[in-house]
C-alpha cells in the first residue's frame, strides 16, 4: 500500500531527507534544499541512471552544457514562443492557477467560488535573466527550461570528437527552471529541478523500433531498483497531449499518494530539433553516412526523467510500516545501491574502550561505502532509527568483541543479525552489498 503523503514529507522533514529552502526566513514556495540523507538518496539515484544510460553502453556518452545558453536557442526550439501553459485568475480570491491542471474548470480550488475566472492567458514558463551590466532586449537569456537543447546544440561537437556512428546516444543530468503556475506536492513539481535526459541518434526508419526499445529498458530500470511493480505503469500520449515536436511519447507513470502521475516520459521528437538548429545557426546538422553517400537529418529519442520527482518515489514505494514485538517498526525497504547509507558502525556503549576501536573499524571501512557511525540512545532505539533511513546493516561493536574480535551485523529487512570476524568483514559486507 502506497505511504501517505503526510508520512513520507514528515519523513523526509524529521529525518533530514529534504527541508524548506530559506526556512529561518519564513521559506520560499516550491524551493527545497537536500539535507545529508535527500542529497546522497539523489547522488545515487543518479549514478545509478548514468551506471545504466552511459557506463554501461558502448553507443551513448555525457556531457554537461550550461544552464544559460543563447537566446537564439530557446527560439529555435520553439520554447519562446509556445512553451506555455494556460494561466486563469480568480476575482474573489486573486489566485492563479493552472487551467488545464483543474479537476473543475469554474471552480476556484483556492477560495471555493465558482464562476470567478477570467479569460485564460498564456503564461511562458521561463525564467528570464539579463546578460551584462545593462537589462536590454538583446542581452536578455533564459534560464534553461530542459537539459535537452544542450545536447543538441552540441550535437555536431560530440558526433565529430568521438566519431560517433548512428545510432549513438548523448546524455546530461543537471538543473532547469520552470517558473511554475501551481507548483505542488512537496519536491514533485519545482521551479528548479534536476533532469535526467538522454538523446539517442537513430536514422529514421529505425526510429519506431527504438522508441519500443527505450520504452521497455526505462521501464525495467524502475523495477531492476526495487520498485513495486503494481506502482508503475506506461501511458501513452493522446494526440492532443503531443508536444509540438513530438510523433509519439509515453509516460512512465509512478502512483503516488494524490493518484498516477508521471516520472519520465520518452519522446519521439523526429528530426524536429537538428533541423531547427540547422535553420537558425546557419550550420550544417545534417548526417552523412559513407556507406550510402547520404545526408539526411537523424531522429531523436528521448527518455526524460525528472532527478528529484523520481528520488521522491523510490522514497514513497520504499517506505513500509510493520508490526514487530507488538510495536510499529517503520522500515524504508530501498535497494542498497540508492540507499543514503549501506552501514551504520553502532558502538554497544559510550564507553572510551568501545569508542576507540569502533571508530577505527568505521574508518576502514568508508573507504569503500557510505556509512553512519552513531552512538546516541538505546541500541535498539538507533536500529530503529537505521530501519527509517533504509540502511541496509549495522555493524554493532560490543564488549564481546574486545574478545573474540567479531562484531554483530544486522540485516535491516529481516532483522536477522550474523556474529562476522573482523577479519572477513570486509568480504562479508562485499558478497553483501556488491
Amino acid at each position: 500500500m502506497t505511504a501517505s503523503f503526510d508520512t513520507i514529507v514528515n519523513l523526509s522533514k524529521r529525518r533530514g531527507f529534504v527541508f524548506p529552502s530559506s526556512e529561518i526566513y519564513g521559506g520560499l514556495r516550491s524551493a527545497y534544499d537536500y539535507g545529508p540523507l535527500g542529497v546522497n538518496l539523489l547522488r545515487n539515484v543518479k549514478e545509478q541512471w548514468w551506471k545504466s544510460m552511459v557506463q554501461q553502453r558502448s553507443d551513448v556518452v555525457g556531457i554537461d552544457s550550461a544552464i544559460i545558453q543563447a537566446r537564439e536557442v530557446w527560439r529555435a526550439s520553439g520554447h519562446e514562443e509556445v512553451f506555455t501553459d494556460p494561466l486563469v485568475e480568480c476575482s474573489n480570491c486573486n489566485s492563479r492557477q493552472r487551467q488545464d491542471k483543474l479537476d473543475d474548470p469554474d471552480l476556484c480550488p483556492n477560495c471555493g467560488q465558482r464562476g470567478t475566472f477570467g479569460e485564460p492567458k498564456q503564461f511562458n514558463l521561463m525564467f528570464r535573466t539579463h546578460m551584462g551590466p545593462v537589462e536590454t532586449s538583446e542581452n536578455l537569456v533564459y534560464l534553461r527550461p530542459e537539459t535537452a537543447q544542450g545536447i543538441f546544440i552540441n550535437y555536431e561537437n560530440i558526433r565529430r570528437t568521438n566519431r560517433m556512428k548512428l545510432p549513438f546516444g548523448i546524455a546530461q543530468i543537471g538543473k532547469s527552471f520552470r517558473n511554475e503556475i501551481t507548483p505542488g506536492q512537496f519536491v514533485f513539481r519545482t521551479r528548479e529541478f534536476e533532469q535526467m535526459e538522454m538523446e539517442f541518434f537513430c536514422e529514421p526508419a529505425t526510429s519506431g523500433e527504438w522508441f519500443e526499445t527505450w520504452v521497455e529498458l526505462r521501464h525495467n530500470w524502475y523495477l531492476d531498483l526495487g520498485m513495486d511493480p503494481e506502482n508503475l505503469r506506461i501511458r501513452p500520449h493522446d494526440d492532443d497531449e503531443l508536444s509540438h515536436y513530438s510523433a509519439g511519447t509515453v509516460d512512465v507513470e509512478y502512483r503516488f499518494p494524490w493518484g498516477w502521475d508521471e516520472l519520465e516520459g520518452i519522446a519521439n521528437r523526429t528530426d524536429f530539433d537538428l533541423r531547427q538548429h540547422q535553420e537558425f545557426s546557419g550550420q550544417d546538422l545534417q548526417y552523412f553516412d559513407q556507406e550510402t553517400n547520404e545526408r539526411f537529418f537523424p531522429h531523436v529519442i528521448e527518455p526524460a526523467a525528472g532527478a528529484t520527482r523520481t528520488t521522491f518515489a523510490f522514497l514513497i514505494d520504499a517506505y513500509h510500516e510493520e508490526e514487530v514485538d507488538g510495536e510499529t517498526r517503520a522500515v524504508l525497504k530501498i535497494d542498497k545501491r540508492l540507499a543514503p547509507y549501506q552501514l551504520a558502525v553502532l558502538p554497544l556503549s559510550k564507553k572510551p574502550e568501545l569508542i576507540e576501536p569502533a571508530t577505527r573499524l568505521a574508518d576502514e571501512l568508508r573507504s569503500t561505502y557510505m556509512l553512519e557511525f552513531d552512538v546516541t540512545q538505546s541500541i535498539g532505539r538507533r536500529y530503529r532509527r537505521q530501519d527509517e533511513i533504509g540502511t541496509p546493516y549495522c555493524v554493532t561493536f560490543d564488549f564481546d568483541s574486545l574478545d573474540d574480535d567479531a562484531v554483530t551485523v544486522r540485516d535491516r529487512d529481516t532483522m536477522a543479525q550474523d556474529r562476522v570476524s573482523t577479519s572477513k568483514l570486509a568480504a562479508y559486507l562485499a558478497e553483501k552489498l556488491g
